[in-house]
């Protein structure tokens, strides 16, 4: 799929069949602990009606050093226009993080998402799950439980 763009340094995807591209920054900024910023990409696109851009963490960055996305996923309309920013959060409750301009902050997610048609009804279709929410079905596996 082509995607116009505007962009110091377009996303890239760092391997073939990756689902992210990587989104970079291009202003440094220091994350005391705690502390969130939003961070611009200089990254503008014209995505196709249909389809949606969702910025998600990296898992490195996270694993590594706390940091986050407040927002996460953060979703880019078909529509929007404007520069992409990233809203990082520091978790680590003892350690400052710096972004340097060019690190590697964010991935960009492209997928199609369609419109529905929402239907006032009186009652919803019986399922197997019905209203199980938050926690219904149990957090080890079988295996887990013996």
């Amino acid at each position: 799929m082509d995607v116009p763009i505007i962009a110091p340094a377009p996303p890239v995807y760092a391997h073939p069949g990756d689902a992210g591209a990587d989104l970079v920054a291009v202003e440094a900024v220091r994350l005391a602990p705690g502390e969130r910023a939003l961070v611009g990409t200089g990254v503008r696109i014209a995505l196709p009606d249909g389809y949606a851009a969702f910025v998600v963490p990296r898992s490195g960055l996270a694993a590594k050093h706390g940091i986050t996305i407040v927002n996460a996923p953060g979703t880019i309309d078909a529509g929007y226009r404007g520069e992409i920013k990233v809203a990082l959060l520091n978790t680590d409750a003892r350690e400052a993080y710096n972004v340097a301009v060019g690190d590697r902050i964010a991935q960009l997610i492209l997928m199609p998402v369609p419109q529905a048609r929402f239907i006032p009804v009186d009652e919803l279709p019986e399922h197997v799950r019905g209203e199980g929410g938050f926690g219904s079905t149990g957090y080890q596996t079988q295996e887990g439980n013996a």
